[in-house]
């Protein structure tokens, strides 16, 4: 299936993030194309949400500009980097400094305490350990912890550790931020806070890419990226009220109930202190 040339987003001096005709396949007891032909072009400042079902490429989409991953053809441009020609040094370097992850599960240290927590990041950036508890402290403030910073995960509400892993994302100052299903885990009014303050993050100037199954998460957004069977059908526009300003080219327009698929994944926790330290495991990949 080819690729929509009308869905490459604009191109120009400002953009961060650059997907040339990429694909990825995977072997599950048979290939599996997970990106037939992606190309995407994400501008400094922008803030763009990708919607499609399970298994429509979006996580892989996030792996390859997250430097997680590496695309069996094509090219994956991030912050000037060429991820896909990176050694896994370079690509880790590139992780470290140009890219901030916010997970479904938080990823948390469950023994660690909220400043340990963002810290840890800067520790392989070899930042000095007063600059690193310091910038910690920063960004905790900013996004509304300054009174909990000595505390467990297991003594933060769901919506208290994802502001905990956005204060982690932040620390390095990264050029784009990564966020996948951030609201999965908390409930709907507490997600409605992290939206909020991940338009405050973009307001700031920092870059977003959420993916996301949810309209309502998507529209906070100024596009939205529909993706199917690993290809990209469309590209919605969003004005402030988080509409259509745009008629689209087919696909998964607004309305179309085939922009959700339907599957949720926030039915785990309510916004309650975890009753188990084990509730964060150590950092890792999100869906």
């Amino acid at each position: 299936m080819s690729q929509p040339a009308s869905t490459t987003a604009s191109a120009g001096d400002t953009a961060v993030v650059r997907l040339a005709d990429v694909r990825k396949t995977y072997d599950l007891g048979g290939t599996v194309e997970a990106l037939a032909g992606v190309s995407l072009t994400l501008d400094e400042g922008s803030y763009t949400a990708v919607m499609g079902p399970s298994g429509s490429g979006k996580s892989t989409l996030l792996n390859l500009v997250g430097a997680l991953d590496t695309p069996d053809e094509g090219r994956v441009e991030v912050a000037g980097h060429d991820v896909d020609t990176d050694a896994e040094d370079d690509r880790a370097a590139i992780r470290g400094t140009e890219i901030g992850f916010v997970f479904q599960t938080f990823n948390l240290m469950p023994r660690s305490n909220a400043v340990e927590n963002v810290t840890l990041p800067l520790v392989f950036d070899d930042w000095s350990r007063e600059r690193r508890r310091k910038r910690a402290r920063e960004v905790l403030e900013r996004v509304g912890l300054g009174d909990r910073l000595d505390h467990r995960p297991n003594e933060l509400s769901g919506g208290q550790r994802q502001r905990v892993a956005i204060a982690r994302a932040l620390a390095s100052d990264p050029t784009v931020l990564l966020a996948d299903e951030p609201t999965g885990n908390i409930d709907t009014e507490t997600g409605g806070d992290i939206m909020a303050l991940l338009g405050e993050v973009n307001a700031r100037g920092n870059t977003i890419l959420l993916v996301t199954h949810e309209r309502r998460i998507a529209e906070h957004a100024d596009r939205i990226v529909h993706i199917r069977d690993g290809v990209i059908e469309s590209i919605e526009s969003l004005d402030g009220d988080g509409r259509d300003s745009t008629d689209g080219d087919g696909g998964d327009g607004p309305g179309d109930p085939r922009g959700d698929s339907g599957e949720r994944d926030d039915g785990s926790t309510d916004d309650r202190p975890a009753e188990r330290e084990s509730a964060d495991g150590p950092a890792g990949r999100g869906e």
